[in-house]
């Protein structure tokens, strides 16, 4: 094996063709992958890595490496063939592991390699995730690492890529490079601009960033556009004209290859074609060293106090417990242009360098969310409940990646009133359970929120806070311990004949129906479930056997899914609970909170009636 050492610009389209053999011997062994789409791109990365990339491969935690993400995931065969060209992995683990179980060179990148940020693969967040990356370096770090982004052409089609070159030209990110492998094929044909370069330059240069069209199979071309892009004074997006299966004659710029391993007998021809199998090993520049991160050292934050009785919105008392936990230099808030709402315009005022607006754009929000934890920093993002449905599939992407995040949504369920549905956040409880490794929170009062916030500063996952619109009684002492995957007992009497289950303004509902039933003679337990992922099963087991399995759960939110899913899976293997779950059940219209909770049959008269009924036997 050759000793480790840079490589002169001659050298690189050896590399490159070592990358190119690489990429096809992995995935003919694994008989699966993407070689096409790695082969069209193996020159701008073989340029890339050897030249440009300041990174120490020993040490993938620096803080003063470049990052490389590559926002076509699917490329993984030259991604993985790129590690072990500067020795992060073997030639066999290349090899003989790739695509196979339990192997960490999985079909799309993840980050169970240390050298991989983010998992890609889902098309279009690579790129928005880089920008919050850059967000850090520029704006809070102030360190000179660059981000460099590989992304296929196809992606451009994702309104998320326009909305992360919107932000990066907003904040004249100027250490984000962004290049766009433009191979004019994607999985079935051409793809919509195919080779039409001018179009594409057109378009990123009007969202404010600088493009530098290239023959993408230019090593010279390559490295120069690569080194402007380096003393840039914005953001740079490189379009590279390239040929999907370069270097492969019989499968070069063929519309029937995508996401097809060569055959043997194929593999074969085309590596003696390339040159032969090769073991090159280069090292390309290192970052200069930059000082270790200083460890927050703030006493724990003074959260904000509420009296028991008084009225206060849980959206308020997460804005202000925000702005407590903003004492830590590494909490960050991010925003859709709804921080008047949500709250967070509370950190805004009070740390604005460390508040970044995302404006109307909430792929972009949850995206930068998980750039800034890269970095390690704890972001909290927030919005409208419904909003963050528009992100899903990026917060989804964040559970693979395992990243620490905290997503608040407010307006939450028919209490936000007249406003109508396309505002009230009816799903959100659903989809954020649903999510790898998430966490999910819905507090009943000020209290109760304000401390959740300071335990979610270093949880780990996605977290998900949901809030109320409306101002309700603050049910807790402010000394009272809320720990993540606990509930509370708000009442119980000696001989409970029924538990009333709720969270958010369910739980006070659950309270007043209580009161009525206390009337009646009717034993009431209520238990605020505040924590629906986890929940508390011990709670709730107290209280099947405290009451004879009899259970109202209510909750704000459509019946799948949510705070009604969570207990009947929490106690699935009991034969004695009966529950009558209450939930929003048809579609809701404008009105008061009062008349659409009524009328969704999560007031506090239906929980009266559906505890009687089950007390009385009846159903």
């Amino acid at each position: 094996m050759e000793a480790e050492r840079m490589l002169h610009a001659e050298e690189v389209g050896e590399l490159a063709d070592q990358l190119r053999v690489d990429t096809i011997r992995c995935s003919t062994r694994a008989g699966s992958g993407h070689p096409t789409s790695s082969l069209s791109a193996a020159d701008l990365l073989a340029v890339l890595i050897s030249r440009h990339l300041r990174y120490d491969w020993t040490n993938p935690r620096s803080r003063a490496n470049d990052h490389l993400i590559f926002s076509k995931g699917h490329a993984s065969p030259l991604l993985y063939a790129v590690f072990k060209a500067v020795g992060a992995i073997s030639d066999e683990e290349l090899v003989d592991t790739y695509r196979q179980f339990g192997s960490r060179l999985q079909g799309h990148p993840t980050p169970a390699l240390p050298w991989v940020d983010v998992a890609t693969g889902s098309l279009g967040q690579g790129l928005p995730v880089a920008v919050g990356i850059a967000l850090a370096g520029q704006h809070l770090d102030h360190l000179p690492f660059h981000v460099w982004v590989l992304c296929g052409d196809s992606e451009t089609a994702e309104g998320s890529i326009w909305e992360a070159l919107d932000k990066a030209g907003h904040y004249g990110l100027r250490n984000l490079t962004a290049i766009v492998d433009v191979n004019r094929l994607g999985q079935r044909g051409p793809t919509e601009l195919e080779w039409d370069l001018d179009t594409y330059r057109r378009r990123i240069e009007a969202f404010g960033c600088q493009a530098l069209v290239i023959d993408g199979h230019d090593l010279a071309a390559i490295d120069d556009a690569l080194s402007r892009a380096r003393q840039a004074t914005g953001p740079t997006v490189v379009l590279a004209r390239t040929v999907k299966g370069k270097g492969v004659p019989e499968i070069e710029n063929q519309p029937d290859w995508h996401g097809k391993s060569l055959k043997p007998d194929q593999a074969e021809r085309a590596v003696a074609a390339l040159g032969g199998v090769r073991q090159t090993r280069v090292s390309g520049p290192r970052p200069e060293p930059v000082p270790p991160v200083p460890t927050p050292t703030a006493a724990p934050p003074a959260l904000p106090r509420y009296d028991r009785g008084t009225k206060v919105a849980t959206r308020n008392a997460y804005g202000e417990a925000l702005r407590a936990v903003g004492a830590r230099p590494d909490v960050v808030a991010l925003d859709g242009e709804v921080s008047d709402s949500t709250r967070a315009d509370r950190f805004a005022e009070a740390y604005p360098e460390r508040f970044f607006e995302m404006f109307i754009s909430e792929q972009q929000l949850v995206a930068a969310a998980v750039g800034l934890q890269v970095r390690g920093y704890r972001p909290f993002a927030s919005s409208f409940a419904a909003f963050l449905s528009r992100a899903y599939d990026f917060i989804r992407m964040a559970g693979i990646s395992r990243a620490d995040i905290v997503l608040s949504g407010s307006h939450a369920g028919v209490e936000i009133g007249a406003d109508g549905p396309s505002q009230m956040g009816l799903e959100d409880l659903a989809a954020l359970r649903a999510v790898h490794g998430s966490t999910v929170l819905y507090p009943s009062d000020a209290v109760s929120c304000a401390a959740l916030v300071a335990r979610m500063v270093d949880h780990r996952g996605v977290t998900y806070l949901r809030t109320t619109r409306g101002a309700h009684p603050v049910l807790y002492d402010n000394d009272d311990s809320f720990p993540i995957g606990g509930s509370k007992l708000l009442r119980t009497g000696g001989d409970d004949q029924v538990a009333l289950v709720g969270a958010g303004v369910t739980a006070h509902n659950c309270l007043a129906a209580a009161d009525r039933l206390a009337g009646e003679g009717i034993g009431t337990r209520v238990i605020d479930l505040y924590s629906v992922k986890p929940v508390d099963r011990d709670r709730l087991l107290d209280a099947v056997r405290a009451t004879g399995g009899r259970l109202v759960v209510v909750e704000d939110h459509y019946p799948e899914g949510g705070l009604g899913s969570a207990v009947l899976e929490a106690l699935a293997d009991l034969a004695e609970v009966r529950v009558t779950h209450l939930a929003v059940r048809g579609l809701p219209t404008s009105g008061t909170p009062a008349e659409l909770m009524d009328q969704a049959g999560i007031g506090p008269e239906a929980i009266t009636r559906a505890a009687r009924a089950l007390v009385s036997g009846s159903r």
